[in-house]
């Protein structure tokens, strides 16, 4: 079995991509998170790019790291000077990494109209960088730029950059679609038409812009190559690249190649959520192998084949990559879906009266408006009540909001909420920039000194869809909340033509499940 390396860009690739930033400690944090499910090659940033990015380098060396290498990332000489002159080369031996990512043009027209010297040199600016930095003892991975764009172009130069490449001596020549535009036919055709046996191992480098980074990248495998470059999650700059979620357990699981990862991949789906959390960006629900909704079920008929033989409508046991399956509730629920539901309450016939008294329930909140499928926290309470196992954590009494503006300042709005727990009455304050953040932080400062707990739920996003728009400013709404402790996150839901009620409905739902599941039990 062919063993392939992989080669992480997520901290410097992937931070070209729209919204994606990390601060020093989460580049170090994922750095970590990256070598301990095996990594072979974890590409760092540009030394030059900021102070940051050489910080990095630094602090890095800090890390006491067991299965990856650290590559610093760079340009060949520029044209005309020295290499041992050159900032660009300087800076990448100052980082101090044991490997190297040297970037060199393959098109000719970028040649003639980017960095406007002539190809002879071209060629020269390579092997001079790759000889001098394998000189100084560094692993040289190199990635020629617009490689297939500049293939079909002119294939013979392109070519011949690869083989200067070669007599440079560089351990990785890396074959990059930098645009993204090239289908997977073509780069399947276009590396078996190299000669491989005479030139360095290949690579592959893929961008996303046509939607085929992933199969581009195990295409250009299968014709040849054993080094795979990419991100986690796919993120990158415009539509991003090759997503090694998505890549790692396609060779390992469907491909019969091996991978230094392949003995952590149950930590597959925690490392893409951890490292969409350093970025604060919501993960993507649908993304294969690593997403929520990779293994969920909506339909009744589904739910009742995973129950009976889950091989026959999974392609793969979810926790191989450590993610799990999840039963959706929706208005296309059967019997199985709300059984599945109630096995942690205990064993419930299809045909009891609780689970016929749930799917009506789910019915009729569904015309309403309500939509369960990722507001399960909000289901489980429905659960709780139906079989009398919900305590509510407070009465509410009344609350008032007041938003005023003044010409200079933004607006704000101002709180005060009045509820009964346990017999005690209780009055919470807040001022906020807009009416949920207050009732969020006058409920909370009623109850948080008799419940300590609300001190570790954070609400981490809210979305609002309008269900009747014909009616204008009068139609109904649809709110979720998503919590989160950092250990637990589950989202709820709330209805209503007032869209603070709905909030309101939703964020009630969010502390009084985890009063409920965590406290109460």
């Amino acid at each position: 079995m062919k063993k392939i390396a992989i080669f992480d860009t997520t901290l410097r690739d992937g931070t070209q991509g729209t919204g994606i930033n990390f601060t020093l400690k989460d580049k170090l944090d994922i750095t970590q998170r990256l070598d301990d499910i095996g990594v072979d090659y974890i590409e760092g940033g540009f030394p030059l790019a900021s102070k940051r990015e050489a910080a990095y380098f630094e602090e890095v060396k800090s890390l006491d790291l067991k299965n990856s290498r650290v590559a610093a990332f760079g340009s060949t000489r520029k044209a005309g000077i020295k290499v041992e002159v050159d900032k660009y080369i300087e800076a990448m031996l100052r980082a101090e990494t044991p490997a190297v990512v040297v970037v060199g043009k393959s098109w000719t027209r970028h040649v003639s109209e980017v960095i406007k010297t002539d190809l002879e040199e071209n060629l020269a600016m390579i092997y001079e960088s790759v000889e001098y930095l394998k000189k100084h003892g560094r692993e040289v991975i190199l990635d020629p730029e617009h490689f297939f764009d500049g293939y079909k172009d002119d294939p013979a130069y392109a070519l011949k950059v690869l083989e200067t490449g070669t007599e440079a001596g560089a351990d990785v020549i890396t074959l990059c679609d930098t645009n993204g535009g090239t289908l997977p036919t073509e780069i399947g055709q276009i590396i078996q038409n190299l000669p491989q046996d005479k030139l360095s191992p290949l690579g592959i480098h893929c961008h996303n812009d046509t939607g085929n980074a992933v199969a581009n990248s195990l295409i250009a495998v299968e014709s040849g190559v054993i080094h795979v470059q990419g991100t986690i999650n796919g993120w990158g700059e415009r539509c991003g690249n090759a997503n090694l979620c998505a890549i790692v357990p396609n060779l390992s699981l469907k491909m019969g190649y091996t991978t230094s990862l392949d003995k952590n991949l149950v930590e597959l789906t925690d490392l893409s959520r951890f490292t969409a959390e350093k970025a604060n960006i919501i993960p993507d629900r649908r993304q294969p192998y690593v997403g929520e909704a990779a293994f969920s079920h909506k339909a009744g008929q589904h739910a009742d084949v995973v129950e009976k033989a889950s091989e026959l409508i999974e392609h793969i046991d979810s926790s191989l990559v450590g993610n799990s399956r999840r039963i959706l509730l929706s208005e296309l629920a059967g019997r199985s879906t709300i059984v599945k539901k109630l096995e942690k309450y205990g064993s419930f016939n299809k045909k009891s009266e609780t689970v016929s008294r749930l799917i009506t329930t789910l019915k009729e909140r569904e015309m309403a408006g309500y939509e369960y499928e990722y507001a399960e926290a909000s289901f489980d309470l429905l659960i709780r009540k139906a079989l009398g196992l919900y305590k509510p954590l407070f009465e509410l009494q009344n609350y008032h909001l007041e938003s005023f503006k003044t010409l200079s300042e933004k607006s704000k709005t101002v709180g005060r909420i009045f509820l009964k727990s346990n017999g005690v009455e209780h009055m919470g304050a807040g001022v906020g920039e807009g009416p949920v953040e207050t009732l969020d932080m006058a409920l909370r400062h009623a109850l948080s000194q008799s419940y300590d707990f609300l001190n570790q739920i954070h609400l981490i996003d809210y979305r609002v869809r309008v269900l009747e728009p014909e009616r204008s400013t009068a139609a109904k709404v649809r709110v979720f909340i998503t919590c989160t402790t950092g250990d637990n996150t589950w989202d709820t839901v709330g209805v209503s033509e007032n869209i603070i009620e709905a909030s309101w409905e939703a964020l009630v739902d969010s502390v009084e499940y985890y009063y409920n599941k965590f406290v109460v039990e």
